[in-house]
């Protein structure tokens, strides 16, 4: 038997998720606080909806959960693979929401503004800042088109990490449809986007130059590619230049106004125009962003709008925006930075021994006021337990028998 988790999954010491429940929780009350409820769905997916969700990549990261009993011998004596599995799990919390919002539409507020903090499960293979089960913390807006919707997300996403000690980033933006425009414009046809698009997305992978080299070994003209990558030289690349290029289009003029109102809200941080990002999901039809810091390879979290993933269930189209958190990635960081709760109290034992167990409890309720107090046994090897419990982050110990608090340091 092993006694190490499956790779790309964590155990967590107490002093962890102490931290862990902390950020959590005040994540989710500044989302709160900025008007948005808290749903929860299961872990568990049909499998059509998965593999119908335009994931993108994430769609190769299914989890898919085998068909049982004589269902699964009647998938296997098919010797058609599709047929195994029935169910997969949810590997963001993006489709599982669009299925909750087609089945209980009729009981929810239009506009939906709705907060998601769950776990998530993408096969991947394990790596620093990768793995394979995982916390988002989502809010996302479901029945406005208006770009005052991608404000609010970033606004009470920016709040949300300021508020959990987490100031060191920035938010670049992007809109799914200027960048087809520029590509367009380079020569591509319109068929030719996507394939693009996934080869831009691995820029910060593979430099300008592995992309240059990946569109030209996927066949695309040597002329087309360069005339994309001057643009791409162009540093910085601005939405003037954007309008030069493509004319005037309603997609800029709305990124003007989301960039020019968050950068007048924004509180030690940017939202920056960045023409290259696409995000990996195929489900995103418009705006898309993400968290960038020096502090992180890669993004800690991002979103987008997803304006006709919800009518893949309902047959009419419902505008959605939404923006994500990677908890992980914060958690790693400030757990690395050795991260303090703020408002957390110290901790305190009161060691006894069955006779004075009674009096230990009274003792015990009367330090809750000022310390978060366990209790303990006394072991026959005292200075032990003490220097445990001194280890383990406590501040003391009330020894029955003794009146003082004995204070460790």
């Amino acid at each position: 038997m092993k006694i190490t988790p499956v790779k790309g999954t964590s155990d967590f010491l107490p002093s962890e998720v102490l931290i862990r429940d902390y950020l959590q929780n005040t994540i989710i009350e500044t989302y709160r606080s900025c008007g948005f409820e808290r749903i929860s769905t299961p872990i568990i997916e049909d499998i059509e909806n998965l593999d119908k969700s335009d994931g993108g990549e994430n769609l190769n990261l299914i989890f898919k959960i085998m068909k049982r009993g004589e269902k699964l011998d009647e998938a296997i004596a098919s010797g058609d693979p599709k047929e195994i599995a029935d169910m997969g799990l949810r590997y963001d919390l993006t489709l599982p929401l669009t299925r909750y919002y087609a089945n209980n539409r009729a009981k929810l507020p239009n506009p939906f503004k709705v907060i998601q903090v769950d776990r998530v499960y993408r096969a991947e293979r394990p790596q620093k800042g990768r793995m394979r089960e995982f916390v988002q913390c989502d809010i996302d807006v479901i029945g406005s088109s208006s770009w005052t919707s991608e404000v609010e997300l970033i606004t009470t996403t920016a709040k949300a990490l300021h508020n959990v000690g987490f100031n060191n980033f920035n938010i670049r933006i992007n809109d799914r449809r200027l960048l087809k425009a520029i590509i367009m414009s380079a020569g591509f046809i319109e068929s030719d986007c996507d394939s693009v698009c996934i080869s831009l997305d691995k820029l910060d992978k593979i430099a300008a130059d592995g992309v240059r080299a990946e569109l030209i070994e996927k066949g695309f003209a040597e002329d087309k590619v360069a005339k994309l990558m001057e643009a791409l030289a162009a540093e910085p690349f601005t939405l003037d230049d954007a309008e030069r290029i493509c004319g005037s289009l309603d997609c800029i003029t709305n990124l003007r106004k989301i960039m020019d109102t968050a950068n007048s809200l924004a509180d030690g941080y940017s939202v920056i125009y960045d023409m290259t990002l696409v995000r990996g999901q195929g489900y995103y039809t418009g705006t898309v962003f993400e968290i960038t810091s020096p502090e992180f390879r890669g993004a800690i979290g991002g979103g987008g709008r997803y304006d006709n993933l919800i009518g893949k269930f309902l047959g009419e189209s419902i505008p959605a925006v939404g923006f994500s958190i990677g908890f992980e990635r914060i958690a790693s960081i400030l757990l690395d930075s050795e991260y303090k709760i703020p408002t957390s109290k110290k901790k305190l034992a009161v060691v006894y021994t069955e006779e004075s167990f009674a009096d230990a409890l009274k003792r015990a309720d009367g330090l809750r006021s000022e310390y978060d107090v366990a209790m303990y046994e006394a072991p026959k090897k005292l200075g032990k337990l003490l220097a445990k419990l001194e280890e383990s982050g406590f501040a003391g110990a009330a020894i029955m028998g003794q009146d003082e608090i004995k204070f460790f340091g």
